[in-house]
């Protein structure tokens, strides 16, 4: 993929976009579902059966539950602040790629979010829910493409894309290393990044290894050669140069 840097500016979303407009009225008509089944039987047992238990991926494997976890929200906040980020970031995202590729990152994303969290905490018994580790690889993927664009935190302090993304990255680093207890998927908003990342970057990630191995493979040739040219020299030990 190739990247470019423009000059700062604003930018807020825009029409919706086909694949972000699917993904939107899918976690709204999923999460009307939950409020009126939790309405009328007082249980959440689609969060049980769709949300991210790592514990039935290990042992019943409800391997879907990584796929479907991103549909369900944990409260109209929550949905709301995911829907409005994803709308923000994602729309200039996959007018830029296409819908295609858009769709095939924001797989990958939440996938690899939820893919985190069972193999980092595989014994946890609760529900992991929402579409925030799929928003947190958004949000990465738009500050490596539009690095300059203005965000306004909190609606009001302008700060630039790229720096956004490293301020949000740190702090759920920091929160993931100091096991918060704020029943916040910090190592899912963290995995949707690390996989994100890791996609943008897989060929030249991959380029850069290989060169490394050749020149380690290089260097390792050189020394012996040297130690060979050294035992030849001693081997004649009056012999001149001229």
């Amino acid at each position: 993929m190739n990247y470019y840097y423009e000059r700062s500016q604003i930018s807020l979303g825009g029409p919706l976009t086909r694949a972000v407009k699917i993904i939107i009225i899918s976690c709204v008509v999923v999460f009307l579902y939950q409020f009126i089944s939790q309405v009328i039987t007082g249980r959440s047992e689609i969060n049980l059966i769709f949300g991210l238990i790592p514990v039935l991926v290990w042992k019943k494997f409800f391997i879907w539950q990584l796929f479907t976890y991103a549909f369900l929200h944990g409260g109209i906040f929550h949905l709301l602040f995911n829907m409005f980020a994803l709308w923000i970031f994602g729309c200039e995202l996959e007018r830029h790629w296409g819908t295609r590729v858009f769709v095939k990152y924001a797989l990958i994303t939440g996938i690899g979010a939820g893919i985190s969290t069972v193999i980092v905490s595989p014994n946890l018994g609760i529900p992991t829910i929402g579409a925030s580790g799929l928003v947190y690889g958004v949000l990465l993927a738009y500050g490596l493409f539009f690095p300059n664009r203005l965000i306004y935190l909190y609606f009001l302090f302008p700060i630039k894309a790229k720096y956004f993304v490293l301020i949000f990255g740190a702090i759920e680093l920091y929160a993931s290393l100091s096991g918060s207890s704020d029943n916040i998927a910090h190592l899912a908003h963290l995995g949707g990044m690390l996989f994100g990342f890791f996609y943008l970057k897989y060929y030249s990630i991959l380029y850069n290894l290989r060169r490394y191995y050749y020149e380690s493979k290089r260097r390792r040739l050189r020394r012996k050669f040297q130690v060979f040219e050294r035992e030849d020299d001693s081997d004649e030990p009056g012999r001149t140069l001229h």
